[in-house]
């Protein structure tokens, strides 16, 4: 007993705490639902305009501006491609940013309100092994709140 008439038990890896007013089978079902429905994520057919940009400005941090040129002339050109969340997560050695950033929290209400989400531009940093995010960091942290195996649409060179 954790506390008069509450119950402690455990639905997957959660640990509940009951109490007999409560209906057991609301709070069991509303848990196993959210962990079954997945929530679509919706993809532009290519990025908007204002991404570009966005890449430049964070790749010339990077490299010189002649070498930042080439990679947004070139993710220009490229073809959509399709990488699970958590692979682009582990190739970028990036870490998580939490829905306490304002620019994921903006992601996530897009996605529950199902808008359509920029692909992300990507750069394969050969020399160091991974895998560069010039822009859509947020759009990927806020993805991977809702499913680390969702499938982010990209260009990548």
């Amino acid at each position: 007993m954790l506390y008069p008439g509450f119950e402690r038990f455990r639905v997957s890896k959660i640990v509940w705490n009951y109490h007999p007013g409560h209906k057991l089978e609301n709070l069991v079902a509303n848990h196993l639902e959210s962990m079954v429905k997945k929530t679509e994520i919706k993809w532009l057919s290519e990025p908007e305009a204002h991404n570009y940009p966005a890449a430049l400005s964070y790749l010339s941090l990077i490299y010189d501006a002649q070498a930042a040129s080439r990679y947004v002339s070139g993710l220009k050109q490229a073809v959509i491609s399709e990488f699970k969340a958590k692979d682009i997560f582990r190739a970028s050695n990036l870490s998580l940013l939490g829905i306490s950033n304002m620019h994921v929290r903006k992601n996530q209400q897009k996605i529950q309100s199902g808008d359509q989400l920029s692909p992300i531009l990507l750069v394969r940093d050969s020399v160091n092994g991974k895998v560069i995010v010039a822009d859509g960091y947020h759009r990927l942290c806020a993805i991977y709140t809702y499913d680390e195996d969702a499938v982010i649409s990209c260009k990548i060179v």
